[in-house]
Formats: C-alpha cells, sequence, structure tokens
C-alpha cells in the first residue's frame, strides 16, 4: 500500500504544482468489498468541487498511462477537499494550526487521559500546548510530540 501512495504522490504532485494546490493527505484503503483511492487537497482560501474534478481528471489520465499499472485491483479515485477537520500531518500543518481549535489523540495517557480538544497555543520542535476546558475550569497542557499518535482540526461547539 505504501508504494501505491508513493507512486500516486509522485504522479499527483506535478498536477497540484501547476495549480499551486496543496497536497494533504493520500490514504489508499479497503472498504468492505471496495478500494478507495482517496487524494485530499487544499489551497488557502479553500478548494472548490471544480478544482477537485480538474485534478481528477488529469490524475486519473496518468495512473491510467501508467506501465505497469501502480494498482492492479479495480478502485474509486476520490479527489476532494480535507475538510473543516482537516489532518495536522505535515510541520506546515501544525505551524498554521497555532491558535486555532484542535482535537489530538494520543498514544498513552497524560493526565489520565489520551484526547484533548482545545486552543493550540504553543509549538515547538518537541512538543505542543493546549489550552483547554475541563468542566469549568481553563486547563493548559504541554504535550510531547512523540506521544501523538493524530491530530487535526475541530470544530469548537
Amino acid at each position: 500500500m505504501s508504494s501505491v501512495v508513493e507512486t500516486v504522490t509522485d504522479l499527483v504532485t506535478p498536477i497540484l504544482d501547476n495549480y499551486h494546490f496543496e497536497l494533504v493527505d493520500i490514504e489508499f484503503v479497503k472498504e468492505g468489498k471496495n478500494w478507495y483511492l482517496r487524494v485530499f487537497i487544499d489551497k488557502p482560501n479553500g478548494i472548490t468541487i471544480d478544482e477537485c474534478a480538474l485534478v481528477s481528471d488529469q490524475l486519473s489520465e496518468k495512473l491510467d498511462n501508467c506501465d505497469p499499472d501502480p494498482i492492479p485491483q479495480a478502485y474509486y479515485l476520490e479527489v476532494s477537499s480535507p475538510g473543516a477537520e482537516r489532518p495536522l500531518k505535515k510541520e506546515k500543518d501544525y505551524e498554521r494550526a497555532i491558535g486555532k481549535y484542535i482535537h489530538v489523540s494520543l498514544y498513552q495517557q497524560i493526565d489520565k487521559s489520551k484526547i484533548y480538544e482545545g486552543t493550540m497555543t504553543e509549538l515547538t520542535k518537541d512538543s505542543l500546548t493546549l489550552e483547554y476546558r475541563d468542566k469549568t475550569r481553563i486547563k493548559t497542557i504541554t504535550i510531547p510530540r512523540e506521544k501523538i499518535a493524530k491530530a487535526r482540526l475541530a470544530i469548537e461547539f
């Protein structure tokens, strides 16, 4: 699967560079009986459906012309926006999230919890600091980055 992601990354990057779009993530997953190749793209003011279709058409053509075929099984290609709760994967993603409300899942508990949601107030090479609500109190926690399993933007309710 990682070779599929690497190949698709190599194929889609020049397309995205041409339009000044950003590659957010690629996943190749099996759900039920079907395989899905999902490419998540974005740009500073958000990506449109027409822009997703444009990238999808060009990537589909490139994939169809690869020899040997990098994905021999049948699959569905989906090109879309990462949405309001986009994942934080690259350093640039974390940097843009400073001052924003995020969701963090941890590999192991810190202060009896593996999940935190709050506003990221600080980011260093080794940690991030969140200001979060614990019942009626506002607290601050510094989370070592090696303990972060997943992080994403979140919608505050």
